[in-house]
């Protein structure tokens, strides 16, 4: 019988393969994604602190509001959109992104595009 490999266990060992060359300071936080089969969350973390600077779901009403009837990679789009302005709200224009172990692309990067539509630099 043959197993299938648990797919968020090996993206776990990215994410650590990742997390070892990275991470955020107080002048650059870090840029944090992860992603359900449903929602997309991402946060912005001083790692010198241990600190959340801000943070941005799909689950926020300001978000929902505005996302109904859009496909997932357009939510994810606008989560950056608005993680953007609470970062820049906050004094914060200079990131590290980490992509959490998932492969940048989809709905990832639609969330990366829209951080960087909405003035953060990474």
């Amino acid at each position: 019988m043959l197993n299938k490999p648990d797919r968020n266990e090996q993206r776990k060992k990215r994410h650590k393969r990742i997390r070892t060359k990275l991470s955020g300071t107080s002048t650059i936080p870090r840029l944090n994604v992860y992603k359900s089969t449903t929602n997309i969350y991402s946060q912005i973390i001083d790692d010198e602190k241990g600190v959340t600077l801000a943070n941005a779901s799909s689950l926020d009403k300001l978000i929902v509001d505005t996302v109904a009837g859009k496909t997932k990679s357009e939510v994810s789009k606008e989560v950056g959109k608005v993680l953007a302005e609470r970062a820049i709200a906050k004094g914060i224009n200079k990131v590290v992104f980490d992509r959490g172990g998932y492969v940048y692309r989809g709905r990832v990067k639609a969330l990366a595009d829209g951080a960087r539509e909405g003035g953060l630099e990474f």
